[in-house]
């Protein structure tokens, strides 16, 4: 069930075979040296799709580690579907107790502090079943993606918008579900709608999970976290980076360097990564992004350096995070950049070409639009492969 381009329902054994396809790719995959600092007690907040899913698996079937993670999930009812994360969810713990990993999956609003409690309850539980009792946590994954936030300390609900900032945007996006070309346009955000944003999106719920993990002692020392953000080419920063989307960001990497001078004195380290463009949910009524996602995942698929989630958390964890060689590469502002195939030069001078020669004559056949519809709606379980919808 599709309304402008929002997906409103979800297939439960869809969303159970993709789960299973990234766990395959990361136990196919799995061939490099485990370092003896990979994570052993890793918590995902915002754990149950995208980046936040494909981490979790990484970490779980690639280095073994037990995993609590927590999303905010509506489950199934009588006449409703559950979520595509509450599935997933499911199908995660179900894999893991099939092979005896251990993991924990929390249903609950990760910004509040009642959250925040049991979760560190739930990890005192899973580090008790460890080999080693002392176990603290060694990994934490910040992956949350949501609307609104209540400000745990003054109660205050915050919205976000995906709006530019300064001027008004207007630029020619795509309907994925028919490839109908179309002028969008959005009008420039307040200040206070920018405000917002930066509260649910920004870092300051990253930095008081950090503060919570410390205070009651689960941090390991040689404890690892990071988020997620994107950059994008020039062309999308006008509703993206330069936007309030953007300013979020800016504020997720002011928020990683506070975390990082609490660490100081310890073994302890934050980043930020910048990721690949991908489809999630929410891309495909963001102006311009799945017109530019469909031009680069056609650039990208025939220069064979098209990755999705897994792909992308793999290559993280196992050539950045947990390199053979202990050195975690970053860029001049001390991101990690996975973004680096989608970036390279040539990549983004043939997708920029591209944008510009679609018309909608040739917008199927030119672009790789066929290849975000079939994402979006897998990542809600449906065009799944191998998965009967008739029955």
């Amino acid at each position: 069930m599709i309304r402008n381009n929002i997906c409103l329902n979800s297939h439960a054994e869809g969303c159970a075979a993709v789960v299973r396809r990234q766990i395959a790719y990361v136990e196919n995959n799995n061939v490099y040296e485990k370092p003896p600092n990979a994570a052993k007690l890793a918590l995902v907040l915002g754990c149950s799709t995208g980046y936040g899913l494909a981490s979790r698996i990484a970490l779980g079937f690639g280095y073994g580690a037990a995993t609590v993670g927590v999303s905010l999930e509506k489950p199934a009812a009588p006449n409703k579907n559950g979520t595509p994360g509450f599935y997933n969810n499911l199908a995660f713990d179900y894999e893991c107790a099939k092979v005896g990993i251990i993991s924990k999956t929390l249903n609950g609003d990760a910004f509040s502090d009642a959250v925040k409690a049991l979760t560190i309850e739930a990890v005192k539980e899973i580090a008790e079943k460890l080999e080693s009792c002392t176990q603290k946590i060694d990994m934490v994954v910040y992956s949350l993606a949501s609307p609104v936030r209540v400000d745990p300390k003054s109660g205050v609900m915050y919205k976000s918008v995906i709006k530019p900032i300064g001027t008004a945007f207007s630029g020619t996006s795509i309907d994925i579900m028919t490839g109908r070309l179309f002028t969008a346009n959005a009008e420039p955000a307040s200040k206070e709608e920018t405000a917002a944003t930066v509260k649910v999106m920004g870092g300051a719920d990253w930095e008081l999970w950090i503060d919570a993990l410390q205070n009651t002692g689960l941090l390991a020392e040689n404890a690892k976290t990071i988020a997620y953000t994107y950059i994008g080419p020039e062309s999308s920063w006008a509703i993206y980076k330069n936007g309030t989307i953007g300013r979020a960001k800016e504020d997720l990497e002011r928020a990683c360097r506070a975390i990082n001078a609490g660490f100081a004195g310890s073994e302890r380290k934050a980043y930020v990564s910048v990721n690949k463009a991908l489809v999630t949910r929410a891309s495909a009524v963001i102006p311009v992004i799945p017109l530019y996602v469909s031009c680069l995942f056609k650039v990208m698929k025939e220069k064979g350096l098209h990755e999705g989630c897994i792909e992308q958390a793999v290559r993280l964890f196992r050539e950045r995070i947990y390199s053979v060689d202990g050195i975690t590469l970053t860029d001049h502002a001390g991101r990690i950049r996975i973004d680096d195939y989608e970036m390279r030069e040539d990549v983004q001078k043939a997708a920029a070409d591209l944008m510009q020669s679609v018309t909608q004559e040739n917008v199927l056949s030119s672009t790789d639009v066929s290849g975000f519809k079939h994402d979006f709606l897998e990542a809600h379980g449906f065009d799944v492969q191998g998965v009967d919808y008739e029955d």
